[in-house]
């Protein structure tokens, strides 16, 4: 594996930046890397790899989550792969520095304001839900999450003290015309491509914010009229989901709203380390507009503990490939992840399996080779 950028301009040839993060990020992060160098070694795809430090890892090395170098490294590279980043060791700084704030700041200074989470359920793990197998069996939906505005950005924000005994924690949920319209127009391009069906969430009954969001949705349907539109309040869609959320297929909907759901909708698919995620933005030249990461957190109680699932990470890396138009190796990727999955002896503790996290990776790698 080449560590650093080739600036040789071939079509596979990539420049990707690495970003381990904290907790179990470090850990899967190394077994994701292991299958794009098996390609770079026996394909002619070829990816180099430079790694940059964000998060609480970060704060330790720099005092900052994301440091402006590592910004500008990161934005000429074709894309990011990310682990996931935070844990309690740095959830007493300043909101400033706190982890969380550079994987913000990633996605805003990049502008990925279109997040694709996608909730496949494998034969093999049909079982590993909670749910019933008849209800998620198959099942094949996408949320689509606007990840740059909304209530994660919105200002005024802060916490300020009322009198001696109160403090008053306030946050702001906007959204402009603008904003809606365009992560609008990914949903209905992307329902599109697949079913033609199209869900928007929101809290329009109570949330002028998410009003203003119907109400251009709506107007943006009248461009789709082969996508058929439905709307959905966010409590009851979170109920769907658990009820029958083979209803659904693609599903586009605010920064928070996404980003609950999408959870609750990992959670069908029998466990939170399965699931990749893509974050997408404008396509403009000399600036990366594409960051993956894996839908689940730092995981501190298991970090260090050989025991994390790395199959969302490996499947992020697949997501990647695909996305970088290398659609063969992604396949690939994908079929080995759900031959590994067919045992239960491959799998990891979450999936009721009893491998590591590298026995788990290797078995992934061992079933492309």
């Amino acid at each position: 594996m080449i560590v650093g950028w080739n600036q040789e301009e071939m079509n596979n040839v990539f420049n990707i930046s690495l970003l381990p993060g904290d907790g179990i990020g470090q850990e899967i992060s190394v077994e994701a890397l292991k299958i794009l160098e098996w390609f770079s070694e026996n394909t002619d795809l070829k990816i180099n790899v430079k790694e940059e430090l964000v998060g609480g890892i970060s704060v330790d090395e720099y005092d900052s989550p994301l440091t402006n170098d590592t910004l500008k490294n990161i934005s000429h590279s074709d894309a990011i792969l990310l682990g996931a980043v935070g844990g309690p060791k740095w959830e007493s700084l300043d909101f400033k520095k706190r982890p969380e704030r550079g994987l913000l700041k990633i996605r805003k200074e990049l502008d990925l304001f279109a997040n694709f989470r996608p909730a496949i359920v494998f034969d093999a793990l049909a079982e590993s839900s909670t749910l019933k197998t008849e209800i998620i069996k198959n099942l094949d939906i996408l949320i689509i999450r606007e990840l740059t505005s909304g209530i994660y950005f919105g200002e005024p924000r802060g916490i300020e003290q009322i009198d001696e005994e109160n403090k008053r924690g306030f946050n702001t949920l906007a959204y402009t015309t603008e904003e809606v319209k365009r992560i609008a127009k990914v949903g209905f391009e992307t329902a599109k491509a697949r079913s033609k069906k199209l869900c928007s969430v929101d809290k329009a009954n109570v949330l002028e914010s998410t009003e203003l969001w119907r109400e251009v949705v709506t107007e943006v349907s009248k461009d789709y009229p082969d996508v058929e539109l439905s709307h959905m309040y966010v409590d009851n869609a979170s109920m769907q989901l658990v009820r029958n959320p083979k209803q659904f297929d693609v599903i586009v909907t605010t920064n928070m709203f996404g980003d609950i759901l999408s959870d609750c909708a990992s959670m069908l698919t029998g466990s939170l380390g399965m699931l990749p995620s893509a974050s997408i933005g404008t396509k403009i030249e000399s600036k990366c507009n594409a960051m993956y990461e894996p839908v689940h957190g730092s995981a501190p109680d298991i970090a260090g503990k050989g025991i994390a699932n790395p199959i969302g990470q490996i499947w992020t890396g697949a997501l990647m490939l695909d996305h970088l138009g290398e659609k063969e190796a992604a396949k690939s990727i994908v079929n080995s992840i759900e031959k590994t999955l067919s045992t239960k002896e491959h799998r990891t503790k979450d999936l009721q399996g009893t491998s590591n996290t590298m026995q788990c990776a290797k078995a992934v790698l061992d079933n492309i080779n």
